[in-house]
């Protein structure tokens, strides 16, 4: 038995996955706060692609690219810790406060309140370094530009 354990543990090493893109990670969650209610509304897609561009500084297609990404991912993602920790490490908290606002914006895009992307964002900013004030001004930044259009 422990002749066919060492066989296994010593048989191939372990395959060390690269680490996620911080505008895929980013890109992820937002598509996440998208999906948090069971809808993914084309307005709430658009809104995350014109995130991406202006955030990054992305043209269309490379938002288009970015975004396609970060759908699968999400799509198959089983938590949301892989994005949450690529993008704590990689961005300031100035962008990852802007993360939280433009989650937000994502959730507020479809013109629908919900409870089940309230509790997404709620549950990610804290894993974001962003504490439960600058999650709330964010929420205000957000619903006061959604007014605007």
């Amino acid at each position: 038995m422990f002749d066919a354990l060492k066989r296994w543990l010593g048989s191939e090493p372990p395959v060390a996955h690269a680490e996620i893109d911080p505008k895929i990670a980013a890109a992820a969650l937002l598509v996440e706060a998208a999906l948090a209610d069971g809808i993914y509304a084309d307005v709430e897609e658009n809104s995350i692609r014109q995130i991406l561009k202006k955030a990054f500084d992305l043209d269309g297609d490379e938002a288009r690219r970015v975004l396609s990404i970060a759908e699968e991912l999400a799509e198959d993602a089983a938590d949301h810790h892989r994005f949450t920790k690529v993008v704590k490490a990689c961005m300031p908290k100035a962008d990852r406060i802007a993360l939280v606002e433009n989650m937000w914006a994502v959730a507020l895009a479809d013109g629908e309140k919900s409870d089940f992307e309230e509790s997404f964002i709620r549950r990610v900013a804290p894993l974001l370094a962003v504490d439960d004030r600058e999650r709330v001004f964010a929420r205000s930044r957000a619903e006061a530009a959604a007014r605007k259009r």
